[in-house]
């Protein structure tokens, strides 16, 4: 599904990524691990669009998609949510899912600006589809709160079904645990399953290590900008090397 090959990121004199390369298995949770400043986010930013490699290559299926923008990455199916909660505060619930929709949109200005009946169908399927995602994330009686009112919590589950409402083959998720307590973090565990099992394939970049045991078929390990280790969740617990770099001695 995603293949990143010998993506190195460099700023002015500061390597941040060295020749990382790794593959996402169709259909699978992933995760990717590692110390603060080890470069998990900078090689997000890149796979997204938001940066540009210094060198290497980043394939979706087998589409060269290194220097496209974010716009056209999610038209291609690529998605992300941010390690903090970016939502539209003065907008509704409901409205934050149907930005998410956008990508499906064709009514140019003049149809909306009449209310022509193209763009009024359309408007109807755009708020239809973005209700499917507020009950599939539990968030449908919450549709007309205004989205600044929401509890963190609930923000991040919001943010998570503005992404889904784009029709993702692929979502990167960026600490979606962070900021979350015990009772959430289950919930939110329930859900990445969920997503998976509706056919999406999730990448994710997360500090809770039991959440990333528990979720994902394979793990990334980072460290200072390499890729330290590659394997299952178990194979990655029992790594020394991992051990000694990230998940600690003891």
């Amino acid at each position: 599904m995603l293949r990143l090959n010998g993506i190195t990121k460099v700023f002015g004199g500061l390597t941040a990524l060295e020749d990382v390369s790794f593959a996402v298995a169709e259909g699978s949770i992933t995760g990717v691990i590692g110390p603060n400043g080890a470069g998990k986010t900078t090689l997000f930013n890149i796979v997204t669009g938001l940066y540009t490699q210094t060198t290497g290559e980043v394939y979706l299926g087998g589409k060269n998609i290194s220097f496209l923008n974010t716009e056209e990455l999610a038209g291609l199916g690529l998605v992300r949510t941010f390690q903090n909660v970016e939502l539209f505060r003065q907008m509704t619930v409901l409205e934050n899912v149907m930005v998410g929709l956008h990508t499906k949109s064709r009514s140019g200005i003049f149809s909306c600006a009449f209310k022509l009946p193209g763009q009024i169908k359309e408007e109807k399927f755009i708020r239809e589809k973005s209700l499917e995602w507020l009950k599939f994330t539990g968030l449908t009686d919450m549709a007309d709160i205004t989205a600044g009112n929401l509890p963190f919590g609930k923000g991040r589950l919001l943010e998570i079904s503005r992404a889904l409402a784009a029709g993702p083959k692929i979502i990167l998720m960026d600490e979606p645990a962070a900021g979350l307590n015990s009772k959430e973090t289950a919930e939110l565990a329930s859900l990445i399953r969920r997503i998976r099992e509706s056919g999406i394939t999730i990448v994710l970049v997360e500090h809770d290590m039991d959440l990333v045991m528990d979720v994902c078929h394979a793990i990334v390990v980072l460290n200072l900008g390499k890729k330290l280790a590659e394997g299952t969740p178990r194979e990655i617990q029992e790594n020394p090397q991992v051990i000694s770099a990230y998940l600690g001695d003891g």
